[in-house]
């Protein structure tokens, strides 16, 4: 009873935790807030109704769809030098070193107040698109009228100091991968960085992040640089650097300068820290602690032992940021950077030292921009999210009845806790995430329909429902522990070895399995037990598809069969993708393209939608359309990006035919580099390769080695014909679809392993016959789960790819094709992989079973 009022506890602080972090989930108009919070003095009503007003008023002319940070500009112009922050202090405290700035600080808080915890990408809401410039001539503003460009040239190719920028940008911006930012190299010195909403904040704090070099080194202090000062007298070899002080009596920060060395000690620099982290000072005050790698803490070592008693200045892009004293050797590799951070200055600093710029970088043009998708598309897809996710409750309803409406809370409290941990993680939502989420609920059916059908079986072996539902969830506890680990497995290692979205995706894969695991074996099994020992619920009806089965699976023609058939799709497939299709294969993701800006008139902007006809019927297939703000702080006209692959083709006869009204006119054309660049994809393959081995490794391991190899025979063939398939049907390749391909990695592994831990289990129990029967056998007994399992998340990819347009309509598609190819080599490649490495014979298993496999008659009685 203790356990159940301690897992009872549990459930509601995390849930009550995760919709915390959910509230409010969509934002509200800055203007609304600053009206609702402040408290004015009687005679200040007027004032405040006054900006209230003007802020209202050049909001109606500059809509913020087009800029989405102009209503905190017009809140601010609106304010003027008026002084606002006697009004808000009843609930916003302005520390000494914004009262120069008050009106800003308050403004940035209360945005704060009024952004959602649910953020959208880019394709939803648009964002904010920084034009950055690599290389010495960084001061260079970009020019709009420039050549036509030939795909051809070696212009295309990406330098290594542009893929070194654009990595590091991309972990800086983007440290958990759950951003979603778009960043690719435009023309040969140009980065374009674009991301999702963003706060004034947010966005000042992303301009630190683009622009910070982070060049960190260890430098020797003058051991009489008080004198060297007060003389005015450098010596060669030294330098007067600025020094970060804290007064010990106000708090206040103030610079002072001290003397050091004009190069690093030993060559101590940032390139040889292995991870920085943000840990507590001792006053509370948050503090860097850094760790060398093998080198550098021999460095290190060695330069602390021979300068004991001397001072160590840390020295951060020209700025001694402390100088401790060398008390005694430092042999650990380990040192400290303190100063007066904020905790996010702190994490800021991490990011950037962790990810140090080899080549100076400088913001040079900054635009808001609009949604990438028209408003049909986000309601289409929207819409189809919704269905699905409508379509598996249903059914679950339907088919489990009473215990589909437990299945269906726990639902829910995944769906809960998901969002909340996503939303704590400062996650975006970007609509082929969102249809993710909708299979993942699909998927998430399945740890329920292993316990129901279990239950099922003891119930019809005339078990009690109290026992009954005992044994149920004692039973299938390693099924679900081990089919969810092996996934687990394979997600963690996405985001310690992959980049960019496949850290994301793997963050994200995480989060939902564990959500599932903890609703399917707490949630589901308190909700269960509470309404029988109530007698609530007395009895547990369920519908029945597929009954009690004696298929013969793997006869020998059937194997033989199954074999053919793999291998003659996999060989035509890839023929057909590699020798036929060639480069059609990869979409604008992988290849890039050439990007062409079009001014238009603002009084008759074509939609989105409508332009994606335009160029369809061009042959043009998911081109990027995007229309831009005029410039931050002026300087450049509103605009319209359009990104096509392939060659360059002058799309402006064609869409001035189309769009008469809209005047459009070419402002310029460029090359633009891929989004999913070559470090991505690399990561992506190792983490792959990494977790196959890593599966193997476990399942050899919780099973035999035969079950570990046929497993992942049976994953990499359902990735393979997936893709292939795809191919085939004209389909290309891009960020989406290799987020596909990765769920379909989990969802193949779990089926294989909800199988395989049956014929562990009868091989324990010491089922007699041959080898091939107790198979067989496990497969009939397991048929029920997979074909519900199946199918409901066969009814959820079904929704988006019939209702979700065209957006999110290949990705639906590769996982229906995913489903249905996982399902079969569930049964019949991994089944009878393993027939074929034991050649038959009963392999021997050791490891115990997780129950008992015959419930006493004292325990039944109870």
């Amino acid at each position: 009873m203790k356990s159940k009022k301690f897992k009872t506890i549990v459930v509601i602080l995390m849930t009550a935790l995760a919709i915390y972090y959910l509230i409010p989930p969509t934002g509200r108009n800055l203007i609304d807030v600053f009206a609702e919070n402040a408290q004015v003095e009687e005679g200040q009503a007027g004032e405040l109704q006054s900006i209230i007003k003007s802020a209202r008023e050049m909001e109606a002319e500059n809509n913020p769809e087009n800029y989405p940070n102009i209503t905190y500009q017009n809140l601010e112009t609106a304010i003027g030098d008026t002084s606002i922050a006697s009004w808000f202090d009843h609930e916003i405290k302005i520390p000494a070193t914004a009262t120069d700035d008050s009106t800003r600080y308050v403004l940035t808080r209360l945005q704060k107040k009024a952004a959602g915890r649910l953020k959208l990408g880019l394709d939803l809401q648009g964002g904010m698109s920084f034009l950055v410039r690599v290389g010495e001539n960084v001061n260079t503003k970009p020019q709009q009228d420039v050549q036509p460009v030939d795909p051809t040239s070696s212009g295309q190719q990406t330098s290594s100091a542009i893929s070194q920028v654009i990595e590091v940008l991309r972990k800086r911006v983007d440290r958990y991968g759950v951003a979603e930012p778009v960043i690719q190299a435009v023309g040969e010195k140009n980065i374009l960085i674009q991301l999702p909403g963003l706060t004034q904040a947010e966005r000042e704090s992303v301009r630190v992040q683009l622009e910070t070099a982070a060049v960190l080194e260890f430098r020797l202090v003058h051991e009489n640089y008080q004198q060297i000062l007060a003389q005015n007298s450098v010596p060669a070899g030294y330098e007067a650097l600025p020094m970060l002080m804290t007064d010990p009596n106000t708090g206040e920060q103030f610079r002072t300068e001290i003397v050091v060395k004009d190069a690093p000690e030993m060559g101590l620099t940032g390139k040889y820290v292995d991870y920085a982290q943000v840990t507590p000072g001792l006053t509370g005050v948050p503090q860097i602690s850094l760790k060398f790698d093998s080198e550098g803490t021999r460095i290190f070592g060695d330069l602390t032992s021979a300068n004991v008693g001397r001072r160590l200045a840390i020295v951060l892009d020209g700025v001694v940021q402390s100088a401790p004293n060398i008390n005694e050797p430092i042999p650990g590799g380990e040192a400290q950077i303190s100063g007066d951070f904020t905790q996010k200055e702190a994490a800021d600093l991490v990011s950037t030292l962790e990810n140090p710029l080899e080549t100076p970088v400088e913001i040079i043009e900054e635009r808001g921009v609009d949604p990438t998708l028209g408003k049909d598309s986000i309601k289409s897809g929207m819409r189809a999210s919704l269905v699905g996710v409508i379509l598996v409750l249903i059914f679950m309803l339907i088919y489990y009845m009473w215990a589909g409406a437990i299945a269906s809370a726990a639902l829910a409290v995944n769906l809960i806790l998901l969002l909340g941990c996503m939303a704590s993680l400062d996650a975006t939502l970007t609509l082929p995430g969102i249809a993710g989420i909708v299979l993942t609920v699909g998927m998430a059916v399945d740890a329920n329909v292993l316990i129901f059908e279990r239950i099922r079986e003891e119930l019809l072996q005339g078990k009690s429902l109290k026992g009954s539902i005992k044994q149920g969830f004692d039973k299938v506890f390693s099924t679900i522990f081990d089919a969810n680990l092996t996934t687990v497995i394979a997600s963690v290692i996405l985001i310690n070895f992959g980049t960019g979205p496949v850290k994301g995706f793997g963050t994200t894969l995480t989060i939902g399995i564990a959500a599932s695991m903890f609703t399917a074996l707490i949630l589901t099994r308190l909700l269960l037990e509470f309404l029988q020992e109530r007698g609530i619920l007395t009895e547990m009806k369920m519908l029945r598809v597929v009954g009690k089965t004696s298929i013969n699976f793997l006869n020998l023609g059937m194997r033989k069969t199954a074999a053919v058939l793999s291998v003659v799709v996999l060989i035509a497939t890839f023929s057909y993708a590699l020798f036929i299709r060639g480069n059609s294969n990869l979409g604008i993701d992988f290849t890039g393209g050439v990007v062409q800006m079009l001014s238009y008139n603002q009084d008759n902007k074509p939609d989105v939608e409508a332009l994606k006809t335009a160029l369809d019927e061009l042959g043009l297939k998911d081109p990027v359309i995007q229309y831009q703000s005029s410039t931050v702080g002026g300087g450049g006209e509103a605009s319209l990006k359009i990104i096509t692959k392939g060659e360059n083709t002058d799309l402006l006869p064609s869409l001035q035919n189309s769009f008469p009204e809209a005047g459009f006119t070419t402002l310029g054309n460029d090359y633009v580099g891929p989004s999913v660049g070559i470090a991505i994809t690399k990561a992506a393959l190792v983490s792959a390769l990494i977790a196959t081995f890593a599966i193997l490794f476990y399942v050899a391991i919780r099973f035999e080695f035969s079950f570990a190899i046929a497993a992942v025979i049976a994953l990499i063939h359902d990735v393979a014909i997936t893709l292939g398939i795809f191919l085939l049907l004209g389909g290309q390749i891009n960020a989406p679809i290799i987020a596909a391909l990765l769920t379909i990695f989990g969802f193949s592994i779990n089926d294989t392993i909800v199988i395989f831990d049956r014929i562990r289990e009868d091989l324990q129990l010491g089922i007699k016959g041959e080898f091939v029967d107790l198979m067989n056998r496990a497969i009939n007994q397991t048929l029920a789960r997979t074909v519900i399992t199946s199918g409901t998340t066969f009814l959820a990819a079904f929704s988006l790819w019939a209702f979700g347009g065209a957006v999110i309509r290949d990705f639906a598609l590769t996982f229906l094709i995913g489903i249905v190819v996982g399902t079969y080599s569930s049964i019949y490649i991994a089944s009878s992989s393993v027939l074929w490495i034991t050649k038959g014979k009963r392999p021997v298993t050791d490891v115990p079973p997780t129950f008992d496999p015959e419930v006493t008659a004292a325990e039944e009685a109870s």
